[in-house]
This record gives structure tokens, sequence and C-alpha cells, in this order.
């Protein structure tokens, strides 16, 4: 484990509930030596202070749509060598902080990212990936679940996303942090582009793993049908006009273009649009291009050392205990799991029906982790559809599957119900 210390920031706006569920989890975090510092629109910090947060945590009170400026108020307040990121609609597993902390042991090493699962909490949304200077992405190959050094291909960079990455705090610093010309999308990329410019290094932590439930916002409903493109088209021709060399720009924009088209009409196929809601998304699109190539490119300040010393955080959840039993026992064994959660421990609860049905898995508001699906169906999506086994054994397949990142080890209190 990294023995240096940590500035946890966390951006929230206009997601209270998500962002007291974040802080539930990051309560349950195994580091020993961390801080939490939250920037925060007026109902996120009236959230924490409700939730009996806002003492623990360096609060910010910042009200604008722009997740750059927002992450540098974050920065400017970190007191920890190394700041880690996090969105407020995540939650990280118990051994996430220690482990996307433990390349920092090397000097060398700038910056790590881990893993991302999607929104049924088993499925990976986010893996290992590079980036080259137009912004196109494709895969970076990784064999296996241990941390490696990543070497991109050259004129490309590592990418990271910004719910689960780290660096550390005088080489952001010295980079002027992130760049408010991105009010969202690509603020990160950005960043991973200037880190790989000077010099700097970046591992790949497979097992520093959060859960992204993909929450609501003033871009996209719940079920991710999207509300407005304009941001992303601006953030694009921003980025372009940064980083793109000249003579690939107008075809890397059109490119995004119809990606972007392409993306509205598969949504409104799936009925997740109507046709009254194309034209307004298109012409959005247009207007953040348009305003993306006018938005003024200034230069980067270093930022400051912060003003106030170092607030642990101390999480009050610790240890590992599993709960387990049938489908119909669940709401006394979600009483029972809220109860432990309450009492301090970090639980896991496991609800198995008689069906082939998949599994999804969810940060409950309780505190605490729950996996519900068929005793025959698959969790990993790359299993068998049908899986015949018994409850015991199936049982033991999902506490495995789990042990590493959720901070299992076969010694953890378990009570199971058939």
């Amino acid at each position: 484990m990294s023995a240096l210390s940590v500035s946890t920031v966390i951006v929230s706006r206009e997601r209270p509930e998500s962002l007291t569920r974040c802080l539930t989890g990051v309560d349950g975090l195994d580091h020993t030596q961390f801080e939490v510092v939250v920037v925060a629109c007026p109902a996120g910090c009236a959230a924490l202070r409700a939730a009996g947060f806002a003492e623990r945590v360096k609060l910010i009170e910042f009200d604008e749509a722009n997740i750059s400026a927002a992450r540098n108020l974050g920065v400017a307040q970190a007191a920890g060598a190394v700041v880690t990121f996090i969105d407020d609609d995540a939650v990280p597993e118990p051994t996430w902080l220690t482990r996307l902390t433990a390349p920092f042991g090397a000097a060398d090493v700038a910056a790590a990212g881990g893993y991302v699962r999607g929104r049924n909490g088993i499925s990976f949304q986010w893996t290992a990936r590079q980036v080259d200077r137009c912004g196109r992405q494709r895969p970076f190959p990784v064999e296996g679940m241990a941390s490696v050094v990543a070497t991109p291909d050259p004129g490309h960079a590592i990418r990271t996303e910004g719910t689960n990455m780290a660096v550390r705090r005088d080489v952001l610093a010295a980079l002027g942090g992130f760049d408010p010309g991105f009010r969202f999308y690509l603020d990160e990329t950005d960043v991973n582009l200037r880190l790989v410019k000077a010099g700097c290094k970046t591992v790949i932590v497979p097992l520093a793993q959060v859960y992204h439930a993909y929450a609501a916002s003033a871009r996209r409903k719940q079920n991710r049908a999207v509300t407005d493109l304009s941001e992303i088209g601006a953030s694009m021709a921003y980025f372009l006009r940064k980083h793109c060399p000249a003579d690939g720009r107008a075809e890397r924009l059109n490119e995004m273009m119809r990606n972007q088209q392409m993306r509205v009409f598969d949504q409104l196929r799936a009925r997740l649009l109507t046709k009254s809601d194309v034209g307004p998304l298109i012409a959005g699109l247009k207007r953040g291009v348009e305003a993306g190539m006018n938005r003024p490119i200034a230069g980067l300040a270093p930022l400051d050392a912060p003003a106030r010393g170092f607030l642990p955080f101390l999480p009050r959840r610790s240890g590992g205990t599993v709960l387990a039993g049938r489908i119909w026992q669940a709401p006394r064994l979600r009483r029972e799991a809220a109860k432990r959660a309450a009492a301090g421990e970090n639980v896991s609860l496991f609800l198995f029906e008689p069906s082939p049905r998949y599994h999804r898995l969810r940060f409950t508001d309780d505190g605490y982790w729950e996996q519900v699906g068929g005793l025959y169906g698959r969790s990993a999506r790359d299993g068998a559809l049908f899986q015949p086994v018994g409850f015991a054994r199936r049982l033991a397949r999902e506490v495995d599957r789990i042990a590493s990142v959720r901070g299992l080890s076969g010694q953890e209190e378990s009570k199971t119900t058939q």
C-alpha cells in the first residue's frame, strides 16, 4: 500500500442523492491516509450537511456547469501528494483507493487509471484504452489483472477516466490542472495528452475498480436518452484546435458529427427519443461546434499550493461480511445488511432466484453491496447462459469473483440462508 497521502476530489452538480451515495461508498474504503474534497452545487452541499459528511470533507460550493473549473477548485484545496478523482454517480470498491495509489510508490509514476464497471454493476464500461491527438480511442492491450506501466503507441496517450484516475498533485499543478475550455467531455483526455507530452508515466491498475451508475444529468436522462449535444460538439471542436494536426481536423470533426447523428437515430429507433427531439439535438450539436471553434485557448497557469492542511477522512466501515439467501428472503436479509452496514461493516448481499436470469449489482443507499440474479444465470457477461449449479457452490463462485476488489479474504464473516 502506498504511504503517500491522498486527496480524493468529487465534483457534483444537481445530483445530491448520487453524491451522498458516493460518499457512503467512500466511507467503506480500506485506505488509511486520505482526505476528500467535494466541489458541489448548493443542493449537493445541503445533502452532505444533512447526511453528516460536511465536517469530514473539504466542501466547496460551486454552481457553474464547468467540470474542469470545478476540478481545479478541488485540486487547489487538495493537500495530498496524490490526487484521485471519482464522479458523483460512481461508487468505489473498498480496495479502490489503495490499489489505485499503490503505483505511486515508484517515484517516476505520474498518473494511474483503473477499470470502470457499468450500469449492471458487473460488465466493464471502460478498461484500458489509448487515444491519439484527434481524440480517436482504441483498446490498449493488458493481459490479466496485474498493474502495468503503459507505453502507448507513438502519437497516443493512455486514456484515463475522470471517474477513476489519479495524478501526482505537483505534476498536475505544474500543468495548470484541467483546462476550463473543456466544460464537459474530453477534459481528462486533454490532461492525458499533456502528461505524455511532458514525458510522464501512467500505470493501468485493473483491480482499482468503481461502479458507475451513469445517472441522469443536464445532458442525458436516466435511460441514457440524450437531451443535449452542444457541449460535446464544443469540446470536440476545442480539442481538435488544441491538439489535432491542422490537416486532420475537418475529417475528424465530420466523423464526430456523423457518430453523434447515428447515436441520435439509434436512440430514435430504440424509442428513447421522439422525432421531435432529433432536430433540436442536431442543431445543438452544430451550435456547440461553432462555439468550440471560437472558444479562446488560454494558457494554463500553475496551481497554487493548498491553503488548508490535510483533513483525514477516516472511513467508518471496514472488514467484510457476506450475507446470502433466496430472493423471497430479501426483505429480512436487506434489513440485516442495512443494520450491519450502519454498525460499520462492509456487507455484500447475494440474492438468488431459481432461474437463468442475468445478475445485476448495485450499491444501496443503506451502504451495502447487493447482487441479485438467477441461481443458474450468468454474472460475468462472457459466461455461459445457463449454469447448472447448487446454491453453496454458486455463492462461493460469486464471492471468489469479486473477492479481490471487495476486500474479501475468505475469512470474512458469512451468514447464508438457503
